[in-house]
């Protein structure tokens, strides 16, 4: 018997696990996480209660070594309390809050190896993801990713995990499977609860309810009873709304066929599931180190070419050799699209410009064009969903004409939205298979400002009266249609912040929703990205929670003069390279920084050491 217990603070996860362990027979040892310390009287009481209450019989082994502990008690019942404080201690361990967890990664495998391979009864305590008190800081979005990923591969190997939510025991049925109503897995004392828990909605394979959706955590996490990591700084959000998304089809589920031939929609079959993304594979490390030696023996003070060193380190790791190879074949793509909402009068340009826009790029005469000849890039519109189209298309991979009205219906069918994701993941795979070193995602559609800022308002928790911009210059009554439009659409989504593929189908468009495919396959094929303004950054905040990690494959080209950017650049820890104020889009502040990446790169492939040089270093 393997059961995985999952709950949030101070839900009662912990007595439920004992009290399963207890009901085996067979002798108990059980694992303390939880790291004693004594400046903390409140840990330190917490710690005791737990060895209070626990039998005299059983041996308890207060380590992080569980691997150990499982291989030396085979036959026993091994109760572990819980996986949250684990995690925190080996990636303390580690220094996996510098490097995206990647040196912990080992041992989280060897752990669910562990795990799969123990013959006695395993009892597994962790800390679901969204039902806790998490920091909202980059270590703290860290942890939750993490935590949420080994909760989903502790289950793949569990025979059966349950939710403890305020002492009840609600049974976790496998994907696409119902949830037995009554007595809970691996504990036949359990009484049924009052109401038998319904199987949670589904969608691409993750469970909807227990706040991980198409491979992705929530953007908050969650701690356990008592054993709390100690993630420091910030402030917590709350992230209860009930969930919107019963609609979406699940993973045995059969969509209904399309009823149009857009190109785009067939892009779904060539990928097992379109909106759930295999791990991410952060930059090396090693090489991360490498190159920021290679910058101490380099003809300068340590540190006095700033953020090129940065950047230098950083195209490195992702390249995986140092120096780092020029860019032979940066690559923009510009997704086109109209949105409905447009007609409310939110934007200062009709939607036709969209179309007359898209053949300017395609013809040379854009910024986003002019900037890219003189950064060595290249340029490809793609057409998700412009209302008009240019005979022969712009692209294959359109998904409809214009997105819905945001503020007042769905931006796209449940079909519609799987596409899109599927639809930029495809263009990801066709440049680097054609390719390309670095890939940059452009907007361009007339009214795609008010979606992405109805998405960072609702991701960040900020409010549309601080980050409604002026978009393409409309005046003080445009802006408060704008706003209001806004409030209109985060009411509709206010219930999917826990599922990225609802929030895309409900307030984005295509356009948006193949970005975030289009940025989290790119992590996904290793390919560092530079993103541009408020849409793409708004695209990004969803791909991070489609495949989290990717953000360590991005970084910042610019800040917009548009004020949802500034917010959803922070909540991404993400630092601009450039600040001019820019507000194009089209990819056009992502171009404009890439001749610095390219200043980036030959510091470190061309610029002399000290002893090539024969200068003398620091005394």
């Amino acid at each position: 018997m393997r059961l995985l217990v999952l709950g949030g603070t101070r839900s009662g996860k912990s007595a439920h696990a004992e009290s399963v362990a207890a009901a085996t027979g067979a002798d108990v040892v059980y694992v303390a996480t939880a790291r004693p310390d004594h400046d903390d009287a409140e840990m330190t009481a917490r710690i005791a209660a737990h060895r209070d209450r626990r039998p005299a019989g059983w041996s308890t082994e207060e380590t992080d070594e569980i691997t150990r502990v499982l291989a030396d008690n085979p036959d026993d019942t091994v109760l572990v309390d819980d996986l949250g404080g684990w995690l925190t201690r080996r990636m303390d361990a580690t220094l996996g809050w510098t490097d995206g967890g990647a040196a912990v990664s080992d041992e989280v495998g060897a752990l669910v190896s562990a795990v799969a391979a123990h013959p006695g009864s395993l009892v597994l305590v962790s800390p679901e993801v969204g039902l806790g008190v998490v920091p909202d800081t980059l270590s703290g979005r860290l942890f939750s990713d993490l935590v949420g990923s080994l909760n989903r591969r502790l289950a793949e190997v569990c025979d059966s995990a349950v939710l403890v939510v305020a002492g009840r025991v609600l049974p976790l049925s496998s994907p696409g499977a119902p949830a037995a109503a009554g007595r809970s897995p691996g504990h036949p004392a359990s009484p049924a609860p009052a109401h038998p828990a319904a199987s949670a909605p589904t969608v691409g394979g993750a469970t909807v309810g227990g706040a991980t959706v198409g491979g992705a955590t929530a953007p908050a996490g969650a701690t356990g009873d008592t054993t709390d990591p100690q993630v420091s700084g910030g402030t917590a959000r709350d992230l209860e709304p009930e969930t919107g998304a019963e609609d979406e089809p699940g993973p045995g589920s059969e969509s209904a066929p399309p009823t149009h031939d857009f190109p785009g929609l067939a892009d779904v079959a060539h990928y097992d599931d379109p909106v759930t993304f295999p791990p991410v594979h952060p930059p090396s490390h090693t090489v991360g180190d490498e190159a920021r030696a290679r910058q101490l023996v380099l003809t300068k003070p340590s540190g006095s070419l700033g953020r090129l060193e940065e950047l230098g380190v950083w195209i490195s790791s992702c390249q995986g050799t140092c120096p780092p190879r020029p860019l032979d074949r940066a690559r923009v793509v510009v997704f086109a699209g109209d949105h409905g909402v447009a007609e409310n009068g939110v934007s200062a340009y009709p939607r036709e410009v969209t179309l007359q826009m898209a053949d300017n790029i395609v013809g040379g005469g854009a910024a986003v064009s002019v900037l890219a000849r003189a950064a060595r890039a290249t340029v490809r519109v793609a057409d998700m969903s412009m209302s008009a189209e240019r005979p022969g298309g712009l692209d294959d991979h359109k998904i409809r004409r214009s997105s819905g009205s945001i503020d007042r219906e769905d931006a796209l069918s449940p079909d519609e939205v799987r596409a899109a994701i599927a639809a930029g993941r495809r263009i990801a795979d066709e440049e680097v298979d054609s390719g390309a070193d670095l890939l940059i995602a452009g907007d361009l559609g007339i009214g795609n400002t008010t979606p992405a800022t109805v998405i960072t308002c609702l991701v960040t928790g900020r409010e549309p009266v601080e980050l409604v911009g002026r978009g393409t210059g409309i005046d003080d009554v445009g802006w408060m249609r704008k706003t209001a439009a806004i409030r209109d659409a985060m009411f509709r989504a206010s219930g999917d912040l826990r599922d990225p593929v609802a929030m895309l189908r409900r307030v984005a468009g295509a356009d948006l929703a193949a970005m975030a495919g289009f940025l989290a396959q790119a992590a996904i094929r290793k390919t560092p990205c530079i993103l541009d303004g408020a849409v793409v950054t708004a695209a990004a905040l969803l791909a991070e929670s489609l495949a989290p990690g990717a953000r360590q494959w991005w970084v910042a080209g610019h800040r917009s003069a548009e004020p949802a950017h500034s917010a959803a650049l922070t909540y991404l820890s993400l630092e601009p390279i450039l600040e001019h104020s820019m507000r194009l889009g089209e990819g056009s502040g992502a171009v404009a920084a890439l001749p610095t990446v390219h200043a980036a790169i030959a510091i470190l492939t061309e610029m002399a050491t000290f002893a090539d040089a024969g200068v003398s270093g620091k005394a």
